[in-house]
């Protein structure tokens, strides 16, 4: 089995690390209400979906 010949070190080990972060999801506007909301995603505020209702939204 191999075995490292150096211990790596932190600069070294957080350098290679630097490229795992989060990037920022993408948003949209809806074109019925224009609440913000995820792309290819039925609205929360709404529930529409391409021109269509596709879950009915209830008022409370």
């Amino acid at each position: 089995m191999a075995v490292p010949a150096r211990k790596v070190s932190k600069t070294r080990k957080r350098m290679r690390r630097t490229h795992y972060k989060l990037s920022a999801k993408p948003v949209t506007k809806c074109d019925k209400c224009g609440a913000i909301r995820r792309p290819h995603r039925v609205c929360n505020a709404c529930g529409n979906y391409k021109g269509k209702e596709e879950l009915k939204i209830e008022d409370n």
